[in-house]
């Protein structure tokens, strides 16, 4: 497959363990494993979007959606969205609507930037075609 440059800083070493895992077989396996991720993931934004408004806030619950999103999230490499999930968790525990707020907000940011960046990276990948396997002399 091709490089991540474009994604660089927003992926880790699990993405890449991804793409080892793509051959001849299966093609398209880290896009369809993406696709997959964001999926999940859009549905539990939305539902954890829905549990930040609701008064009080339930910091257990937002805690927990959260932990289930950060899964999701190193599933993938998505190393900076990780990141903000962490700081966000860290905001529930200290019990800080404010904090959980902006951090959602710039969560969101980095999430839809990533998922511009692998939109190219795929669209990318479908241009070049898979990649040559090395044949061994006899």
């Amino acid at each position: 497959m091709t490089e991540t440059k474009g994604c660089k800083g927003y992926l880790d070493e699990q993405f890449v363990q991804l793409e080892e895992l793509q051959d001849d077989t299966n093609p398209n396996f880290v896009e369809e494993v993406a696709t997959l991720f964001y999926r999940d993931s859009a549905r539990l934004l939305a539902v954890i979007e829905q549990t930040m408004v609701r008064n009080p806030q339930d910091f257990t619950k937002l805690d927990n959606y959260m932990h289930q999103f950060k899964g999701s999230c190193s599933s993938i490499g998505a190393k900076k969205v990780k990141a903000e999930c962490t700081q966000f968790r860290e905001y529930c525990k200290a019990g800080s609507s404010d904090g959980c707020m902006r951090t959602f907000q710039q969560l969101k940011r980095e999430y839809s930037t990533l998922k511009k960046q692998l939109e190219a990276y795929f669209q990318l990948a479908r241009q070049v075609g898979p990649r040559e396997s090395a044949t061994r002399p006899r």
